[in-house]
């Protein structure tokens, strides 16, 4: 029996697609920067890896599926204010 992924669907490539992805991580509390290899990411209260190898390899292939729709600059934009809100810091609109 195959486990249920933790990682949310990607509904699409475009700006707001990646918006939306990057709420959802945060909403399930498993927001990361989108530069940083999900391999490496630490689950600061256990000191586990935070990502199943399975994960490891979907986070890899849709961070690469953003990035060739968006490209790299459009990536982090994206995933910029979903940060600042994780952080407690409001954005003026």
């Amino acid at each position: 029996m195959q486990a249920q992924s933790r990682i949310p669907k990607l509904q699409d490539t475009t700006f707001d697609g990646a918006l939306l992805w990057f709420s959802e991580m945060q909403c399930s509390q498993l927001l990361f920067h989108p530069e940083d290899d999900p391999a490496d990411i630490i689950t600061i209260k256990s000191g586990e890896r935070t990502f199943t190898d399975s994960e490891v390899q979907e986070l890899r292939f849709l961070l690469n599926e953003l990035e060739e729709g968006l490209g790299h600059d459009q990536l982090i934009e994206a995933a910029y204010p979903i940060f600042m809100n994780a952080l407690g810091n409001k954005l003026d609109a």
